[in-house]
C-alpha cells in the first residue's frame, strides 16, 4: 500500500503526517517545537536584535524531518519501503542567504554573529522602511506589476528583506551566493538539488512566468546593491513536479529509503486548498476551486481564493495563475495577526487568566456585540487589505468594569470584521465569494469563533476534514511527485479528489445577528480608514517607543 509524507513547517513548530494515498487516511503523525522557536530578542550568541525582528534557526528544519519522521514509522508500523512521496511546505516569506552549496551563513563562524546572515521568518517586519522605498519608487517608475499586488509589496515579503540586508549589512549581501526561501532550501537539503517554487517566488518575490522578477534597472533603484539581486534569486519551477529524489545521506538521517520522489516546495497556505478536496479550476463532482475562499486560520490568517481571470483588486497579497491549482487565477490576502491575538491575551493576563474553556463560555453568553468593545485586529500590523506592517491594535470601549472575557469577544469580533473587510473589497472588484473553507487550529476547536465569521461576513464556514491541513496538502503534492506510475497520482485535481475532503460540519450565518453585526461593522470600517490612512497616530507612537 502506498504512502506518502507531507512535512509542515509552521512559525513555532513543524509537524509531519503519513498518508495514505488511496483514501487521504492519516495513519500517523508526529510535531516538533523548534528549539530555537523565534529568535525576536538575540541571537543564540547573545548578540541583541532590534524592534520587530524575526529570524530562525536552520538546524531547527533539519531537525524536523529527523524527528518527526522516525515517530510516525514507529507510531504506524508502516514499512519505509512503502512511502513513495515526500511533499513540504512552509511559512512564507521566509528567506535566507546561503554560499553556493546552501550553506546557510548564519552555520559559518564568519557570519554566525551577524543577525542579517540568519533566516528572516515572515513576520520580520524591520523591513518595514524598505516595503515603503519599494512602493515609492515602484509607483514612480509605473512598474505594471504593482497592481498584481494589490498596489503594495509588504515588508513580510523577499524584496523589501533583502533590501535591509543590502543597505543594513553589505557584507552579508555580498557574501550571500542565493537568497533563497526556506521552502526551497528544505527541499534543497532533501534532494541536494536546487529547485525553486513558482508558488513562492509568484507571491513573494514579485515573479510572474510572463514576465520574471523585476527588472535590474528596477533592483538598482531600489538599492545599487541589488543590480545582481535576481541572479542570487535562481529559476522558479512550476507547482506539482518532481524536485528530485531522496539523498542516500538524507534517507539515513530519516530512517527512510533513497530515492522516494520529492516535491517541488509550496507554501503552507496555498497548499492546504488541495487537502480540502479543491484540486481545479474544472472541478470534479462539483467542487471547482472558483468562488471558494480557504482561510487558513492559525498564527496568523491566509486566504486564498481562486478565479478564472485575473483581476486588480486593492491590498490583496498577489495574483498569481497556476498559484494555487492548474487553471485558475490564485489570489491571496490575510490578517497578519490572527490566532497570535489570543495568545497575546492569555500572556497579557498571566497568573489571572481564567483559560479559554471559561473565557469562551462567558464571551458565548453575551451574545453578538455584548462586549461594548470593538478591536482593530492589527497587534501584528495589517497585511490586507492597507497592508502596513506598523500600524498597531486598538481595542475601543473598555472601561473600570470590562473584564478578560469581553476582551476575548471583541477580539474575536474585530477579526471577523477584519475577514469580511478583506471578502468585501474581493467583492467590490469583481472576485466571486461564494463559500468559504476554515482549517487550521481556531476552524478545530473555537466553535464560538468559527459561528461568529458566518455570522459577521454572512457566509457558510465549512471545515476541512484534516486538522493537519497543510501537511496533507503536501502529503498530496508528494503523491503527485511520485506519479501514477508509482503508485500515486499524476494530477494535482485527482490527488485531491482521492486525498482531501470536508468534515460533515458547517456553521451558516444566524440572521439575527445581522443588523447589530453590520451596525458594528460599520465602526468598524470608519476606524479602520481613520487609523489606517488619515491619522498616522500609530506609527507616531511606534516612532516614540523606539527612540
Amino acid at each position: 500500500m502506498p504512502y506518502t509524507i507531507g512535512y509542515d513547517y509552521g512559525s513555532e513548530s513543524g509537524r509531519a503526517v503519513l498518508v495514505d494515498v488511496a483514501t487521504g487516511r492519516e495513519v500517523a503523525s508526529a510535531v516538533f517545537p523548534y528549539p530555537h522557536v523565534v529568535l525576536d530578542k538575540t541571537l543564540p550568541d547573545g548578540t541583541p536584535l532590534g524592534h520587530d525582528w524575526a529570524l530562525q534557526h536552520p538546524a531547527d528544519y533539519l531537525a524536523v524531518l529527523e524527528v518527526t519522521t522516525k515517530q510516525i514509522l514507529a507510531e504506524s508500523k508502516v514499512d519505509p519501503t512503502e512511502i513513495i512521496g515526500i511533499g513540504t511546505d512552509f511559512t512564507a516569506c521566509t528567506v535566507l542567504p546561503t554560499l553556493a552549496d546552501g550553506t546557510p551563513l548564519c552555520l559559518t563562524d564568519r557570519w554566525k554573529g551577524n543577525p542579517h546572515a540568519w533566516i528572516k521568518l515572515w513576520k520580520h517586519h524591520a523591513a518595514q522602511p524598505w516595503a515603503d522605498r519599494l512602493n515609492a519608487v515602484a509607483a514612480e517608475r509605473g512598474e505594471p506589476w504593482l497592481a498584481e499586488y494589490g498596489g503594495k509589496i509588504s515588508s513580510e515579503w523577499l524584496f523589501p528583506k533583502v533590501a535591509q540586508v543590502a543597505d543594513e549589512a553589505p557584507e552579508v549581501y555580498d557574501a550571500a551566493a542565493k537568497f533563497i526561501e526556506a521552502a526551497d532550501w528544505i527541499v534543497w537539503q532533501l534532494t541536494g538539488v536546487e529547485s525553486r517554487n513558482a508558488c513562492t517566488a509568484g507571491y513573494k518575490a514579485i515573479w510572474s512566468a510572463e514576465r520574471g522578477f523585476p527588472s535590474r534597472d528596477f533592483c538598482q533603484a531600489l538599492h545599487p546593491k541589488l543590480v545582481n539581486l535576481v541572479d542570487k534569486l535562481g529559476t522558479p519551477v512550476p507547482l506539482g513536479r518532481k524536485a528530485g529524489e531522496l539523498t542516500p545521506a538524507m534517507a539515513a538521517r530519516m530512517g527512510l529509503r533513497p530515492g522516494i520522489a520529492v516535491a517541488v516546495g509550496n507554501v503552507d497556505a496555498h497548499v492546504s486548498v488541495p487537502a480540502c478536496g479543491i484540486g481545479g479550476a474544472v472541478g470534479y463532482g462539483g467542487a471547482s476551486a472558483n468562488g471558494v475562499l480557504v482561510a487558513i486560520m492559525g498564527t496568523s490568517c491566509c486566504d486564498i481564493l481562486c478565479g478564472p481571470e485575473k483581476k486588480v483588486v486593492p491590498g490583496m497579497c498577489g495574483v498569481v495563475k497556476d498559484g494555487v491549482v492548474p487553471g485558475s487565477y490564485g489570489f491571496e490576502a490575510g490578517q497578519s495577526g490572527f490566532g497570535d491575538h489570543f495568545a497575546w491575551l492569555s500572556r497579557f493576563l498571566g497568573a489571572g487568566n481564567p483559560g479559554h474553556a471559561t473565557l469562551e463560555q462567558e464571551a458565548t453568553a453575551m451574545g453578538p456585540g455584548g462586549s461594548g468593545l470593538l478591536a482593530l485586529d492589527w497587534w501584528n500590523g495589517n497585511r490586507s487589505v492597507l497592508v502596513d506592517a506598523d500600524l498597531t491594535g486598538l481595542m475601543l470601549g473598555m472601561n473600570l468594569q470590562t473584564t478578560p472575557a469581553q476582551v476575548y469577544r471583541g477580539l474575536i469580533e474585530g477579526l471577523s470584521f477584519g475577514l469580511r473587510q478583506i471578502i468585501d473589497t474581493f467583492d467590490r472588484h469583481g472576485v466571486r465569494i461564494d463559500r468559504i473553507v476554515a482549517c487550521g487550529g481556531l476552524a478545530e476547536k473555537n466553535r464560538l469563533f468559527m459561528q461568529t465569521v458566518a455570522d459577521v461576513t454572512g457566509r457558510t464556514i465549512q471545515v476541512a476534514r484534516s486538522a493537519q491541513t497543510p501537511a496533507v496538502g503536501s502529503a498530496i503534492f508528494g503523491a503527485v511527485a511520485a506519479g501514477k506510475a508509482r503508485g500515486g497520482w499524476d494530477t494535482v485535481e485527482a490527488a485531491a479528489q482521492a486525498m482531501g475532503g470536508l468534515k460533515d460540519l458547517a456553521f451558516t450565518p444566524d440572521p439575527a445577528t445581522k443588523p447589530v453585526y453590520d451596525r458594528l461593522f460599520a465602526e468598524y470600517r470608519t476606524l479602520h480608514d481613520y487609523f489606517g490612512k488619515a491619522n498616522p497616530v500609530m506609527k507616531t507612537l511606534k516612532a516614540i517607543r523606539q527612540g
